[in-house]
């Protein structure tokens, strides 16, 4: 009688075993990274999805100056990577998103952090491609946020960003000093907030709410959930005034200032 055939099963050797759970511990680590904070950040309230995006931006103006002289772009040079040269001429509003194009590396290549999901804009397709800087962000209207052009990493109190829908003395039932035709705005915006206080219009975080709220950016990259009320006496009057204005216009009082997408 011949003997039965002894059928030995193929089994993963210790060292095979160790590198399949390590590719799994890998794949898993990437997956928390990427498609988990895209669930969290789809489940927060706008207002917090907002401010996440300007602590986001926030950080990415601190890796660009940390790597760029240490100035934010639109104090430093075009010849060193920045803009600043542009703003030696005033009413520069229109060129708003340059600002963000200058950053796309340290944004990540995301433009959906430079659209608050309460805004009616929509995020460009993409912020770079391999030839040219700002090929589909090209224009205001796929922003959200204004920028402070003097602010500075040194100096928190400064204003570097915010909600675009800022406006005049009384509560504007559209964006403030943010044209919906993405033309932009350059504004001065004084400092004694008494004299000339600003507020944010019936748009995006101020829905419903009276006394109207935003989002700010200051100078070190934080960002803060403020009212009118809070903005112009907590941030607004203290913020340093702006000292390099264009040639023939600055303002008779102290002021800061901010380009509007």
């Amino acid at each position: 009688m011949k003997p039965r055939p002894v059928h030995i099963s193929e089994a993963f050797t210790r060292i095979e075993a160790v590198v399949v759970i390590l590719v799994l511990i890998v794949v898993l680590a990437v997956l928390r990274m990427t498609v988990r904070p895209m669930i969290d950040r789809a489940s927060l309230p706008p207002r917090i999805s907002c401010l996440n995006n300007l602590l986001q931006i926030g950080t990415a103006y601190r890796i660009w100056e940390n790597d760029n002289g240490n100035r934010y772009p639109a104090l430093q040079s075009v010849t060193k990577g920045g803009w600043s040269d542009l703003l030696t001429n005033a009413d520069q509003g229109s060129l708003c998103w340059t600002n963000y194009a200058i950053m796309a590396n340290e944004l990540g290549q995301t433009p959906k952090l430079l659209v608050c999901p309460s805004d009616e804009r929509k995020p460009a397709g993409y912020l770079t491609n391999a030839s040219s800087i700002g090929t589909d962000l090209k224009d205001n209207r796929s922003l959200s946020y204004f920028v402070g052009v003097s602010a500075c990493a040194s100096q928190p109190q400064f204003l570097l960003g915010g909600d675009r829908n800022l406006g005049g003395t009384k509560p504007d039932a559209d964006y403030g000093f943010s044209p919906q035709n993405g033309k932009g705005n350059d504004v001065a915006i004084q400092t004694n907030s008494s004299a000339a206080p600003v507020c944010w219009s019936l748009k995006m975080h101020s829905a419903g709410n009276p006394d109207g709220g935003g989002n700010i950016l200051l100078g070190d990259g934080s960002a803060r959930k403020v009212s009118t009320r809070s903005f112009r006496s907590d941030w607004l009057s203290r913020a340093d005034p702006t000292t390099n204005w264009p040639v023939g216009h600055v303002p008779s009082s102290p002021s800061i200032r901010v380009l509007f997408p």
